[in-house]
């Protein structure tokens, strides 16, 4: 298990390990959406939150077992506007585990020809989060907090979700305004075999709250 801490930075951190911010990748991984439907029953492609992008020659230190990669870069996107405090997104995923669509992971093997993938709003700001820095350390035990690998925190999403793997664990946090309605957490999870495979596609999401 690798447990993360995140720190302020006053720089995108282009090319580095960073949880929001927005991700660099090369030209053919796109920023993924979800098809959402607005009030007045208009639809479009609604971006997906760039969560964090890993260097992974970062995590190497502490993954002996190499169930990670080691070179190359993973990305985490999933649709945590609402969980963010904005409550009129149409693209709200529910409870338990998600359909496809709300989340996606991405993995480039090489670090060569990585461009930074801008989102705006339509007055030119930028539509996402501040970047922070991630430094990694060896966690002993399947905790709580931002963390990879092991297994998911909470115990119902283990016994619900048997013998999957926590790939990224995303918890609550009062800094960022993040929270799973009363208190929980979001796990991208993955089978050992899958992840053996590098079968990014076959992750999923569940989403636990008490």
């Amino acid at each position: 298990m690798i447990r993360i801490e995140t720190h302020l930075a006053d720089s995108p951190l282009t090319g580095q390990s960073k949880w929001w911010g927005e991700p660099d990748m090369p030209e053919e991984l796109v920023w993924p959406t979800v098809m959402v439907r607005d009030e007045d029953g208009e639809s479009y492609d609604d971006p997906l939150t760039f969560v964090c992008q890993i260097r992974c020659a970062d995590i190497a230190p502490f993954d002996p077992h190499e169930l990670l990669p080691h070179e190359g870069m993973l990305y985490f996107f999933a649709a945590i506007e609402y969980f963010l405090g904005d409550f009129d997104t149409p693209a709200y995923p529910g409870m338990g585990e998600w359909k496809k669509e709300f989340f996606r992971v991405h993995y480039s093997p090489s670090l060569d020809q990585l461009h930074t993938h801008h989102l705006k709003y339509p007055n030119g700001t930028q539509a996402t989060m501040p970047a922070e820095a991630i430094s990694f350390e060896k966690s002993p035990k399947d905790d709580d907090g931002l963390r990879l690998l092991g297994y998911p925190y909470i115990e119902d999403v283990r016994q619900e979700m048997t013998g999957w793997l926590s790939l990224l664990q995303v918890d609550e946090s009062d800094r960022w305004g993040l929270t799973f309605h009363d208190s929980g957490t979001l796990n991208f999870l993955i089978t050992p075999e899958d992840l053996r495979q590098r079968r990014w596609d076959r992750t999923t999401c569940y989403l636990f709250s008490f």
